[in-house]
């Protein structure tokens, strides 16, 4: 196997459907086998796909950016963007706050409640398949303050699988590593 000896994956953001197989099949297999996966952006909307396909069993779960008319979009435009034709400064861009669920790896690598994070996407877990994911196990953990957005998920029964739809890369320098990659690296090391 490809991904046999690998100490962890990370999945970062990206547009378009170039190489989605091959990240849903990096997710399942990390899921699978335990391995430490941090999906950022796009890496954290194809963790909410592969858990889609493999756990519910909808192995038509797929994003509205590949699948315009899927059967089960698991992940779609913001709901006011759907109508959009001119995509020019749509985007959901910049900073903005949110609410951690304590208890969760997200919480523990903050330490904190509520943080701040640069977002620069239009697609989002869809509303409407929310209670289907937990329900499936699937941990939700942060949200807008709000709650009308998931911002992190997590899979249960994992060491280390979590992905969030901001981009901490932006607050990570070599010298001072983000918390989720301070906490990504570590568990990756552990392996």
């Amino acid at each position: 196997m490809t991904l046999a000896g690998i100490d962890g994956i990370l999945v970062p953001g990206g547009f378009g459907s170039r190489g989605v197989r091959g990240m849903i099949h990096a997710a399942h297999y990390a899921r699978e086998h335990k391995l430490p996966y941090f999906g950022i952006c796009l890496g954290m909307q194809v963790m909410v796909i592969e858990y889609s396909r493999t756990v519910l069993g909808w192995a038509n779960a797929d994003s509205t950016e590949f699948s315009p008319e899927g059967q089960h979009p698991v992940v779609s435009l913001l709901e006011e963007q759907v109508d959009v034709k001119m995509f020019g400064g749509t985007m959901r861009l910049g900073a903005m706050d949110s609410l951690l669920k304590a208890g969760t790896l997200i919480h523990k690598a903050y330490g904190s409640h509520t943080v701040q994070e640069r977002h620069r996407h239009r697609f989002e877990v869809a509303n409407r398949y929310r209670s289907d994911l937990e329900t499936a196990g699937l941990i939700i953990a942060a949200t807008t303050p709000n709650g009308e957005l998931v911002e992190s998920v997590q899979w249960p029964n994992h060491p280390w699988g979590l992905g969030v739809q901001y981009h901490p890369e932006f607050k990570s320098t070599p010298l001072h590593s983000h918390p989720l990659f301070r906490d990504f690296i570590a568990a990756a090391a552990e392996g």
